[in-house]
């Protein structure tokens, strides 16, 4: 879901963007015009996330799965050995893009302990003090599981995807080497990823890299070695200006908190009729996977919410179930419809 606001700005500019009488999508990249959206956009999101000036942002194409391969082609060039944290799908893909190209160490996987999912603490992790890096996934979008804490890593570089949860809270950008996200989810729409790399971690990559996954190269290029994704930038821009407008990150913390308490609080307290087996402490406050206790009843439930305007709410199809995902764009007054549809549907199959 893309803020209203948004969409509204990226329609009134759509064929005429500031007098240029053209729109975004047919300006060159290279040019004054949109040279000034990507300076822009790269300014409000060192702005809105306290990024330290010794930090490169890169605007890149391919998704969050193509990070799976650049952060090891980029990483494990003096150092074959990775740590990866084990959670969910998007790390198990992580890890399974990794090993091709090193040794990778499942430090920490996830856990059922009394009936709950859980990420064992830290003190139990197997983590290498030798690594190149260590790699998690800060918020499980499918299983709805997320760290309610950052990793300490000590010397080794600490990366993460935060595709899903970046821009939801504020974040101490100082203590990752690489933060990468795909915008789809609180950035923009999808075509383009943003990282925030250490500059201490742009080095020659593997010999074999091929030369758009090189972070050095898209470093010295500030992003523009080839064509990048422009109107997908230009939408994080007008995002990231929106998230500013909003009262930025703390704003939207609070707005994320109360959203997901609600959801969390209506399904808990009726445990007879639906349920969440993510343990409380690692619950995602984004994305809110639940199963009715009833499971025959889950298709009924998904095409009676669509008529009643409540979509997107069929789960992965790799977990089934429903899920309801709870990104910035998300008004509360969603959350509520979606409560009281739960509500009338437990009274009425109950």
């Amino acid at each position: 879901m893309l803020p209203e606001a948004v969409l509204l700005q990226a329609q009134q500019e759509m064929l005429d963007w500031q007098g240029t009488g053209m729109s975004v999508m047919e300006l060159g990249h290279r040019g004054e015009a949109f040279q000034r959206v990507a300076a822009e956009t790269e300014s409000d999101l060192r702005d809105i996330l306290a990024v330290p000036a010794h930090y490169k942002l890169l605007f890149l194409a391919g998704g969050a799965s193509t990070q799976f391969a650049m952060v090891p082609l980029n990483l494990l060039a003096n150092n074959s050995a990775a740590d990866y944290i084990d959670t969910g799908i998007w790390s198990k893909k992580a890890i399974g893009e990794a090993r091709r190209y090193g040794d990778v160490n499942i430090a920490s996987q996830r856990v059922t302990r009394d009936g709950w999912a859980a990420i064992p603490p830290q003190a139990e992790w197997s983590l290498n003090p030798k690594a190149a890096y260590v790699h998690y996934t800060a918020n499980e979008t499918i299983e709805g599981i997320a760290f309610p804490y950052i990793p300490t890593t000590g010397d080794v570089p600490l990366v993460v995807d935060m595709t899903s949860s970046i821009l939801s809270a504020p974040l101490d950008v100082s203590r990752f080497g690489i933060i990468y996200a795909g915008a789809q989810k609180n950035l923009g729409q999808a075509g383009i990823t943003l990282v925030i790399v250490r500059e201490d971690l742009i080095r020659d990559p593997l010999p074999f890299t091929p030369t758009l996954f090189s972070y050095k190269v898209e470093a010295e290029n500030h992003s523009f070695y080839n064509t990048p994704p422009t109107y997908a930038w230009y939408m994080m821009g007008l995002v990231a200006k929106w998230v500013k407008r909003e009262g930025g990150l703390a704003e939207f913390a609070k707005r994320t908190q109360r959203k997901s308490t609600k959801l969390y609080s209506y399904i808990d307290s009726n445990a007879d009729f639906y349920r969440n087996t993510v343990h409380p402490t690692y619950r995602s406050c984004i994305n809110i996977p639940f199963n009715l206790v009833n499971e025959a009843l889950t298709e009924t439930f998904l095409i009676e919410a669509a008529a009643a305007g409540l979509t997107n709410l069929k789960g992965h199809k790799l977990a089934g179930g429903i899920r309801a995902s709870m990104y910035n764009a998300m008004p509360e007054a969603g959350v509520d419809a979606l409560v009281t549809f739960m509500q009338a549907f437990a009274l009425k199959y109950g």
